[in-house]
């Protein structure tokens, strides 16, 4: 997964906006191990605290969860990550 963030946005919706895309673009498969915390901060060039709090966010909205001493996990049903797109398509389009 290729990172593309704007610095003059808030980098934790970003992490959030990206994960969801490539769950609902079918990059990453239901049932899918994510890359740790720390892989994924060091790729996105963030802080750890920003992408843990992402994925809190993720997990909150039914995108992924998490297995105790193991890691994330994306959800069985990726219908979560692709009504999020939606907003934010919807969003996007009401800004524009």
């Amino acid at each position: 997964m290729r990172w593309t963030l704007d610095k003059s946005r808030p980098i934790c919706p970003q992490i959030c906006e990206q994960i969801c895309v490539a769950v609902a673009g079918g990059e990453f498969a239901p049932g899918e191990k994510l890359l740790s915390v720390r892989e994924i901060a060091l790729l996105a060039g963030v802080n750890p605290n920003t992408v843990q709090k992402s994925l809190e966010e993720l997990e909150r909205i039914g995108v992924i969860h998490s297995v105790r001493c193991s890691g994330w996990y994306v959800n069985d049903s990726v219908a979560a990550a692709a009504e999020e797109v939606k907003s934010l398509r919807m969003k996007n389009t009401d800004e524009y």
